[in-house]
């Protein structure tokens, strides 16, 4: 039992990030002395339909932009947070974050903190972002820059540069890539294949599969055999390739790929969002 105070606050908290009830949250909290991470695998093993986790929540506002090499063999999406939606509207900082992600792709940078080196107009972006929040008076930053190199990469924009998705592909396919990069931003696959989920993701799901099994009742004979099936229907929701692809659910998007073209993959994707 939890020697931990639980506030109000981080059980609300917990019940944001996984829509559980409020005293499920408390309890889960309780349970596992505070550790926000642990709750959740408790609520998961108690049968809670709790998303998995991911690592897109970043900026609550601010304007993210996914942009391409004119070549198409390179692409960057970045956000540059802001703190109120009336900034993050506003078209001066949109254009604003429009130059730093034009600068990002003219200098082929490669993370965060060589664009903040960069210069635009003779000034470093980290200085030029220091100028734009004294003028606004809210803290700005690039909160967030993923790069993508591949054959060919397609980038998409999503709501009102609340989304920004990355697809690298093993050929070029315009339209393919942009269908696969909605698909992304609709579906938010954890990877692109099970091959690339890690080995402790997937030992977490299986165990949490087993307790939950056990919960239901089945002999513990049993067990092994439907945990293997929740982990592949694990796979086949949050694997790209093993999605129903989202403009005809009678194909995988493995499917749909190999329809555009017999060779045609998905080498990687970035997907960034404001939360």
């Amino acid at each position: 039992m939890s020697t931990t105070a639980i506030s109000a606050a981080d059980v609300n908290k917990l019940r944001q990030m996984t829509g559980a009830g409020m005293m499920d949250c408390r309890k889960a909290l309780t349970e596992t002395n505070g550790d926000f991470e642990a709750a959740i695998d408790w609520l998961r093993k108690k049968g809670q339909k709790v998303a998995a986790l991911r690592g897109d929540r970043e900026a609550k506002e601010g304007v993210v932009l996914a942009k391409t090499t004119a070549d198409n063999k390179a692409g960057i999406v970045i956000c540059v947070s802001c703190e109120t939606d009336f900034v993050s509207k506003n078209a001066d900082f949109v254009a604003f974050a429009q130059s730093i992600a034009d600068a990002a792709i003219a200098n082929n940078v490669k993370s965060a903190e060589e664009l903040n080196e960069v210069q635009i107009n003779g000034a470093k972006v980290a200085d030029l972002i220091n100028d734009k929040l004294a003028a606004i008076g809210e803290k700005i930053e690039v909160s967030k820059f993923e790069r993508i190199e591949a054959p060919y990469v397609a980038s998409y924009i999503h709501g009102a540069n609340r989304m920004g998705v990355l697809v690298g592909l093993t050929n070029e396919a315009d339209e393919a890539g942009k269908d696969v990069a909605m698909q992304i931003a609709a579906m938010n696959p954890l990877a692109v294949d099970e091959t690339s989920i890690p080995a402790d993701v997937i030992a977490r799901e299986k165990d949490i599969a087993i307790e939950m099994v056990k919960a239901e009742g089945k002999p513990a004979e049993m067990a092994e055999k439907i945990a293997m099936g929740k982990l592949n229907k694990f796979f086949k929701d949050n694997t790209l390739m093993a999605q129903a692809f989202v403009k005809d659910g009678n194909k995988s998007v493995a499917e749909y790929l190999k329809s555009v073209h017999a060779d045609l993959k998905v080498t990687e994707f970035k997907r960034v969002a404001l939360g």
